[in-house]
């Protein structure tokens, strides 16, 4: 095993990376940039090294810096976790050529799978279904808009690298297509270095379905079934869980819908000699057919949900693949167990157009209880940064049934404390109480159809100082939040943290 790796990550994903490292016995270097100095997630790595500079670009973007760092204090191995240089192919062969392990998959399998017009080639190869779509590499914008009409509107104009929902444009008619395939092309030259875009059908009514798939240098490659991702903003995902409510619901019908989509995912996986752990994505309609979507080349977010319902640590094996181990389990040995989801809290203010929110966190306080896991970097006193993702926390639930895990998520967000930002608390637990969410069906226009007009109910926005001021008081924190998201007792009873009881948002 590894005696000592550097993890080039910062916040909850950082720490994520850390605790695995403690689980293997391994010795962890954390990485901080100016910003991060004072950070919780930094004291928790056995060692820490300072990257000058605030932005990303400065800082856990720097290859150079990085790998410097991993040298100096005699990393073997670099885990790069999710974002920044994790799906870089350039960084992985710039570990190897110093003798630094990259953990993740091969320079060449995130080279393909890293882009979506390579990776929709492969696909076909394997024989997973693809979205109708062309390739606009070389293509003029007449010849573009030709296809778009042989596709038929709607369509999706998306960058061939990267993600994020960054040079993506829904186009609705061909008056609109020029002006979406210059934005789109605009966007992705300046987040990607390319104006590589695809064409393709946009499904006016689909499921965000994926699949977790692991694999070895040995050549063993398998499922962890499937996570449902619908409840997007703006192509982000804010909410997911396992298993998914729709490919459940054609389970039911005999259709083999999750068997058929697995075996797709390892196909395609296999055909990129891929292996670490990775993200099949695909799109499955009303009548369950799927489409292949892309493959994300690295840790999911949203791998937790994973982890809760088959048992398996995806971090831990994610080093000891890394390290030369064969995985010792087989695809028959894989059970799915009750039913997991997460949620993404954000500092920002979804009641004004999902703004940002920075500023110190006065205090924090994280949910516990049976079947509640947090994945977070934070702690009272934290300064939320402009510079990087505003997602301060993953608060994840567990049960034996979906109903279960959603009645444990409600609680733990009602009994999750942020002070001196503004949070999407209120917003997720508006979601959850909703009735379409609570039946399961929620396509990827879940947000726009159902919460466009959001805002938080009247007594969650009132400032009510004297309530703020006794949690602080009895929390022992005497400083006060401002302009945040507080948790306020709306009856007061016993509690264990003093006299404020059953728990719920307040925006102050």
């Amino acid at each position: 095993m590894f005696k000592k790796i550097l993890v080039a990550n910062r916040g909850e994903i950082a720490r994520r990376i850390f605790l695995a490292c403690r689980e293997l016995g391994v010795a962890s270097v954390a990485i901080y940039s100016d910003a991060d100095r004072e950070m919780p997630w930094v004291r928790l790595a056995d060692e820490r090294y300072h990257l000058p500079g605030v932005t990303a670009a400065e800082t856990y973007l720097d290859q150079t810096g990085v790998l410097n760092i991993a040298e100096k204090c005699g990393a073997e191995a670099i885990h790069p976790g999710y974002g920044f240089l994790s799906e870089n192919p350039e960084f992985a062969e710039a570990c190897a050529a110093r003798g630094i392990k990259f953990i993740g998959p091969s320079p060449e399998a995130m080279r393909v799978m890293g882009s979506k017009a390579a990776a929709r080639v492969i696909a076909q190869q394997a024989g997973a279904p693809v979205i109708p779509g062309v390739d606009g590499a070389d293509k003029s914008l007449d010849e573009l808009k030709m296809a778009a009409s042989a596709i038929g509107y709607p369509v999706l104009i998306k960058a061939s690298a990267g993600g994020g929902g960054k040079g993506m444009r829904l186009v609705w008619s061909a008056e609109e297509f020029g002006a979406a395939l210059q934005s789109a092309r605009g966007e992705a030259r300046s987040s990607f270095g390319s104006d590589h875009v695809l064409i393709e059908k946009y499904f006016t009514e689909v499921h965000h379905v994926e699949i977790q798939v692991l694999g070895d240098e040995q050549g063993n490659l398998l499922h962890l079934f499937e996570r449902e991702c619908s409840v997007q903003r703006r192509h982000q995902k804010i909410i997911e869980e396992s298993p998914s409510p729709i490919v459940a619901r054609f389970e039911a019908q005999g259709t083999g819908l999750r068997q058929r989509m697995a075996e797709a995912a390892v196909s395609l996986a296999k055909a990129a000699n891929y292996a670490s752990a990775g993200t099949v994505e695909f799109v499955v309609d009303e009548n369950g057919r799927f489409y292949f979507l892309e493959m994300n080349t690295r840790l999911q977010v949203e791998h937790p949900v994973t982890e809760l319902v088959t048992g398996l640590d995806l971090a831990v094996w994610q080093i000891r693949i890394a390290n030369g181990e064969a995985l010792p389990f087989t695809q028959e040995q894989m059970v799915q167990r009750g039913h997991a989801l997460e949620c993404r809290v954000y500092a920002e203010d979804p009641a004004h157009n999902f703004l940002p929110s920075i500023g110190e966190i006065s205090f924090y306080r994280r949910p516990e209880g049976p079947g509640v896991r947090v994945d977070d970097g934070i702690e009272s006193g934290t300064h939320v940064s402009p510079f990087y993702d505003p997602m301060l926390a993953k608060v994840i639930t567990n049960g034996y049934d979906r109903a279960e895990a959603i009645r444990k998520m409600e609680r733990a967000l009602a009994e999750t404390a942020v002070l001196g930002v503004t949070t999407n608390i209120p917003y997720l637990l508006a979601i959850l109480a909703e009735a379409q969410f609570q039946a399961g069906y929620t396509s990827t226009n879940y947000i726009p159809e159902n919460m466009a007009d959001w805002q938080p109910a009247a007594e969650l926005v009132e400032a009510d100082w004297l309530a703020v001021a006794a949690v602080e008081f009895l929390m022992g924190d005497g400083r006060r939040g401002g302009g945040g998201t507080a948790v306020i007792g709306e009856t007061l009873q016993p509690d264990p943290w003093g006299e404020v009881g059953s728990w719920r948002n307040v925006d102050c």
